[in-house]
């Protein structure tokens, strides 16, 4: 059996409770945090990271929100998430933009050197970050099972998140629901 990784996407504050939070990721959080805690692997994280001049990128241009800029309290991990982080001394990717290709880069290696069983991601955006990295890794490693548990994610919106699910689902990514 090789190793298991649990890919916690973006559960930063601004996505949670801050400039860009929802209830849906506020309602996630705590049973993220718990999955975190409890997993039976490795567990990773990303950060979405924007620098000062966000409102003058692309995304920016097309979110006009400042998010994510690096060292302020809004780019930081959620409490909970940041303790297991530091314990675990769990990965941190930094990513600019949506996907990591550094990420599915990294995973590519750790299969190389030992077959990953299971790679399962949760966070938020169900409809931009998760589905972008979900799809960078299966098309890294497409024989490796790929997983979203879709009660540990939180779309922009109930709709997008549904539709983002249909769209991994059809890219052989399963789809899991361990709240039901």
């Amino acid at each position: 059996m090789g190793k298991r990784y649990l890919i916690v996407i973006d559960m930063q504050n601004d996505f949670v409770d801050g400039a860009l939070g929802t209830p849906e990721a506020q309602a996630i959080a705590p049973a993220v945090v718990e999955a975190a805690r409890s997993f039976d692997g490795e567990v990773v994280f990303t950060l979405d990271t924007h620098g000062d001049d966000y409102l003058s990128t692309q995304e920016g241009s097309n979110l006009p929100v400042a998010h994510c800029i690096r060292g302020t309290d809004g780019w930081q991990l959620i409490d909970g998430l940041d303790a297991i982080r530091r314990d675990r001394e769990s990965p941190v990717f930094e990513k600019p933009a949506f996907g990591s290709p550094a990420l599915a880069h990294w995973l590519a290696q750790e299969n190389a050197a030992d077959p990953i069983e299971s790679i399962e991601l949760v966070g938020v955006c169900t409809d931009i970050c998760v589905v972008s990295n979900a799809l960078i890794i299966k098309a890294t490693l497409p024989e490796v099972p790929v997983s979203v548990d879709a009660s540990l994610c939180a779309g922009v919106t109930s709709e997008a998140h549904q539709a983002a699910l249909k769209t991994m689902a059809s890219c052989q990514v399963a789809i899991l629901n361990r709240a039901s």
